[in-house]
């Protein structure tokens, strides 16, 4: 016969809530376990980051930017009166001199002046002759009448003194004597007075004549000016070089101030460098530079840096100083470095993507066995194109990830493959 067991279903079901326990237990150690452990370190190719080794001594700081060659001297020709385009006789690219015509314009009314000018000079001067051959006919006449005045006066005195001689031996009477006396009187001042009217018409004819002179002296300078205006429409290039642009076609109307061409020498260039604000407060005149054509590269300094901001950036004038590369030519786009100061002793490392100077970023340091690069505070100093001056944080010999690491800012390790 079966014996019932006292208490064997609740020795069981203590057993069972023991074993529950034990196994909840286990479970919330090993979740409180893994909750404390750090994430695991995520893994970056090594051949898709860029990175540097800190170093310790002379370091040169530079900036760059881009630009363009431009002519020193730069010649705007603008047009010298309305007109209308008749011809167009040299074009872009084309070397000129100082007197190349380049465009010829065409105004009636300026040649209708010109003509109108011309005219008036050749009137004016007949004028001239005219007036010339009058006064010296009239010079004769007063001339003659001189003449006749002293024929005359010589004839009276010869009378008077004969009748003075008859009277005194008493063979005429006195008073056809007296008479006599001053008809020859009077005959000699009419010619005094005839002398001098001679010789103040002699200086009235010089001052008729002098203005006369002066009028046509007026014309003839006023057709000057007329033709020099009309020969102006000639175009020319005023300097030596070669014509960069010339903006405008047969037939075109144009006016006073246009601008007809430009005229520049291929060789006297100068670098235009755009430099942005931030990076340009260093520089000062005298800086050496470079100046990198694609072609080769051109040693250059300073030469003026523009006192205002456009968009952002300093415009900086570079005056070449070595020969030009072939294929240098105005417009053409460079890349300029200026050189803004050496410094003799520094620790130095690769300039960082983000890394901006007198800041504080952080990098990732590689291990020294290379498998492995820790996040680690970099505090930065004078920065350079390619180079920046390393205050704390790292020390000579150092590898660091220069590349963008910002897909990796929640980690502060990462593992190199």
């Amino acid at each position: 016969m079966d014996i019932p067991r006292q208490g064997a279903a609740r020795k069981k079901l203590i057993r069972r809530i023991a074993y529950l326990f034990v196994a909840l237990t286990v479970v919330l150690m090993i979740g409180l376990g893994t909750s404390r452990l750090k994430p695991a370190a995520p893994s970056v190719e090594r051949s898709t980051v860029w990175s540097d080794t800190v170093k310790r001594g002379p370091m040169v700081r530079q900036v760059r930017g881009l630009g363009t060659l431009v002519p020193e001297e730069i010649l705007w020709i603008p047009a010298p009166a309305d007109g209308r385009v008749e011809s167009i006789l040299v074009r872009a690219g084309a070397p000129v001199g100082r007197d190349t015509v380049l465009v010829v314009l065409r105004n009636p009314e300026m040649e209708l002046a010109a003509l109108d000018a011309e005219y008036q000079v050749k009137a004016a001067e007949a004028k001239y002759t005219d007036l010339k051959v009058r006064l010296a006919s009239d010079r004769l006449n007063q001339q003659a009448e001189v003449a006749k005045i002293e024929s005359e006066y010589k004839q009276a005195r010869l009378k008077a003194d004969a009748d003075e001689a008859l009277g005194k031996l008493g063979l005429l009477a006195s008073l056809q004597t007296k008479i006599s006396v001053s008809a020859a009187e009077e005959l000699a001042h009419r010619h005094q007075m005839e002398k001098k009217r001679l010789s103040i018409g002699v200086e009235s004819v010089d001052a008729q004549l002098a203005v006369q002179r002066a009028e046509v002296d007026k014309l003839r300078a006023l057709h000057i000016l007329k033709r020099s205006q009309l020969e102006a429409l000639k175009v020319r290039a005023g300097a030596a070089g070669v014509l960069q642009e010339l903006p405008v076609e047969v037939g075109q109307r144009v006016t006073a101030g246009t601008i007809m061409a430009k005229v520049a020498q291929p060789e006297r260039l100068k670098a235009e460098l755009k430099i942005a604000e931030t990076q340009a407060k260093d520089i000062q005149l005298g800086q050496r530079c470079s100046i990198d054509t694609r072609n080769g590269v051109i040693d250059g300094r300073v030469m003026r840096i523009d006192p205002s901001v456009k968009e952002g950036t300093v415009t900086v004038d570079v005056k070449l100083e070595g020969s030009l590369p072939a294929g240098a030519r105005p417009d053409l786009s460079v890349d300029g470095t200026v050189e803004l100061e050496r410094l003799e002793d520094v620790v130095y490392v690769g300039r960082p993507t983000s890394g901006q100077p007198n800041s504080t970023i952080t990098l990732f340091r590689v291990s020294a066995d290379g498998k492995n690069a820790t996040r680690v505070q970099v505090k930065l100093g004078r920065g350079s194109v390619t180079t920046i001056e390393v205050l704390e944080g790292l020390q000579p010999g150092d590898q660091v990830i220069l590349s963008d690491m910002t897909t990796w800012d929640s980690y502060d390790r990462i593992r190199l493959q």
